[in-house]
């Protein structure tokens, strides 16, 4: 053997034993868990930080091109109340064999909307409203009044609290929306809409179009206005 094999082999030797001291890539996962917990922390924690926050701050552009209309519906009702509804949302979401700190998510939300009340007046023909020969008294039959859909005032409604498991964060992070909020936002209006329901906002409508009824056939010189509902 001649001195340069003899090299060779010396240089050979701890290259073989850097390959054997190299981890497996399993051994590397817990390293790698660690750093993905320590940069989400880190991420929630740096607009706590002095002066950090306006230096990582983020500008907005509005590049919303203009609004396009898309159809035109005339409206038949008289809409007499409205009435403004709030209510707390507390959404959980559980994985049925993981801990909450690796896959779930748990959201408490306010939600703030409103919800109107009309009449009808799309099925009123000549049979609806009778009046006697010296026009000083008149009968109007109508239907009873409706609620309209809960609409979310965004103004007003905002998300409390927002607790994410592990795999939930990392998929926010992939994700195109990560703060998405509908299932919350649409167990909020149900929920409004369902406290309409239990409300006497109907009962407020029919009275307020009773009495707007009557103010304008009485400017017309009836004396006697009765509205009946059903």
């Amino acid at each position: 053997m001649t001195s340069t094999d003899v090299n060779d082999a010396r240089q050979a030797q701890p290259r073989k034993e850097a390959r054997k001291a190299r981890l497996p890539w399993w051994g590397k996962l817990p390293l790698a868990l660690v750093v993905v917990f320590a940069l989400l922390f880190l991420g929630s924690r740096l607009d706590a930080l002095p002066g950090l926050g306006d230096f990582l701050g983020e500008e907005t552009h509005d590049r919303t091109g203009p609004a396009l209309l898309e159809s035109i519906q005339d409206l038949d009702r008289y809409e007499a109340a409205s009435g403004n509804f709030q209510v707390v949302v507390d959404l959980e979401k559980d994985a049925k064999w993981l801990p909450d700190a690796i896959r779930g998510s748990r959201t408490l939300y306010v939600g703030a909307g409103s919800v109107s009340a009309y009449v009808d007046f799309a099925g009123i023909g000549p049979d609806s409203v009778t009046t006697d020969e010296a026009r000083t008294s008149a009968a109007i039959r109508l239907p009873h009044a409706r609620l309209g859909r809960a609409a979310l005032d965004p103004d007003r409604s905002y998300a409390v609290s927002k607790e994410r498991g592990l795999l939930d964060r990392l998929g926010d992070l992939f994700s195109d929306n990560p703060a998405d909020e509908r299932a919350v936002n649409r167990l909020a209006a149900r929920h409004i809409a369902e406290a309409a329901e239990e409300s006497e906002l109907t009962s407020r409508a029919e009275k307020n179009t009773t009495s707007m009824l009557q103010g304008l056939l009485r400017s017309l010189g009836f004396t006697r206005v009765s509205v009946v509902y059903g």
